[in-house]
């Protein structure tokens, strides 16, 4: 049996509930939560990631917010500059 074939099993009984993790995903929610996810525990990053929604809860918010308002939204998450390319992001979608 493939690793595939039994990893899928596992997952569907252990996986956890997590704010971002929804039977249709939002793709805006999800690069949120993928660019917390970088070298930060996951853990640390829901208490982040529903504030942060909370502030920003779409593409058009976040990119009319100041990178002042971004960044102390992000704090204490480390690696600013994921703040500041989220941001800046955002701004060029919009």
């Amino acid at each position: 049996m493939s690793i595939g074939k039994k990893i899928v099993p596992w997952f569907e009984k252990h996986k956890r509930t997590l704010p971002f993790r929804k039977q249709i995903p939002d793709p805006y929610e999800v690069w949120i939560s993928e660019m917390m996810l970088q070298q930060t525990q996951v853990d640390t990053v829901i208490d982040y990631f529903n504030r942060f929604i909370t502030l920003f809860p779409d593409i058009q918010t976040l990119a009319n917010a100041s990178q002042h308002h971004v960044l102390k939204a992000w704090e204490g998450l480390g690696y600013y500059a994921r703040a500041r390319n989220l941001h800046q992001a955002a701004k060029m979608m919009m």
